[in-house]
């Protein structure tokens, strides 16, 4: 292991060990920037902190040489808190979030969008178990569907296929909030739910045993693909190298390897209008606890 990758991984142990009180120790005001000799790339804890760690270790490495700076992974326990970190602290300098949290990070704490993966558009799928008797969406009236909290992409694109399909979330099943997307699949082939919404790209990689054990029974529809945002207090000359280096991964050898193990086309410019129909949809969660 390299030690880049060993300070990636010892920072993502830290926050398992530390928990909230990690947050507490560092926080500082919104209008101070932070000093510190480092960057600080926030995820959003799309999946658990070891995945995350293997799937985008190499893009942070990799951005970590290109810019000549270390750059340090950190993520947080749920959702909530790291919405709650991005408005409140000076703690990433960096931002990876799912679309319409990064409307909310742009509106209430001044990030800006560098560049967006150059992939389609994300949806959502409903994945039940293969020798269940739930086939379509009506059958999901009653049962229990696990998701990834109110806060994830999936359960608000999943919430508008229910209710246009006549159903309401909140009354005709039951919404199970699980840690993660992984964690929701994972229910519901055990028998924990009945059924799991998440993002499709998550739900192709899942290991080839899961996926011969449950299969899709609804596609949601579709929203703009997950931005790289930098925060307010980013020297402006690092953010625009940065935003070249994301841009021009593709006309490389190695950025073309990490592209590929993201299995991301590479990523293109963007602005934030592209994320500005999140509006209203903000508007009806509840974004903090």
């Amino acid at each position: 292991m390299t030690g880049s990758r060993r300070a990636i991984v010892w920072t993502l142990s830290l926050w398992i060990l530390a928990g909230n009180s990690f947050a507490d120790n560092t926080q500082t005001s919104s209008a101070t920037p932070p000093q510190r000799d480092y960057l600080v790339f926030g995820f959003l804890p799309i999946v658990s902190p070891e995945r995350l760690v293997k799937r985008f270790a190499p893009l942070v490495n990799y951005l970590s040489t290109e810019l000549g700076t270390e750059i340090r992974m950190e993520t947080a326990p749920d959702f909530a808190q790291f919405v709650q970190r991005t408005q409140n602290e000076t703690r990433y300098d960096i931002l990876f979030t799912a679309p319409h949290l990064y409307y909310l990070a742009n509106q209430q704490a001044a990030y800006r969008a560098l560049a967006k993966v150059g992939a389609d558009s994300l949806e959502a799928v409903i994945v039940t178990r293969t020798q269940g008797d739930i086939h379509t969406i009506d059958d999901l009236k009653g049962k229990r569907l696990a998701t990834a909290g109110s806060l994830a992409l999936s359960t608000l694109l999943t919430r508008q296929l229910l209710l246009h399909k006549g159903l309401n979330p909140d009354q005709d099943l039951t919404l199970v909030a699980t840690p993660s997307q992984n964690a929701s699949l994972l229910s519901t082939l055990q028998g924990t739910t009945d059924a799991s919404a998440l993002i499709l790209p998550v739900y192709r990689r899942a290991r080839p045993q899961v996926l011969q054990n449950t299969r899709v029974i609804a596609h949601t529809g579709k929203a703009p693909h997950i931005p790289i945002a930098a925060a307010p207090w980013l020297d402006a000359t690092i953010a625009t190298r940065l935003q070249t280096v994301l841009i021009t991964m593709s006309d490389n050898e190695k950025g073309r390897a990490v592209l590929q193990a993201l299995e991301w086309p590479g990523f293109v410019t963007t602005s934030d209008a592209t994320y500005q129909s999140f509006g209203p949809v903000i508007k009806q969660i509840k974004v903090t606890q």
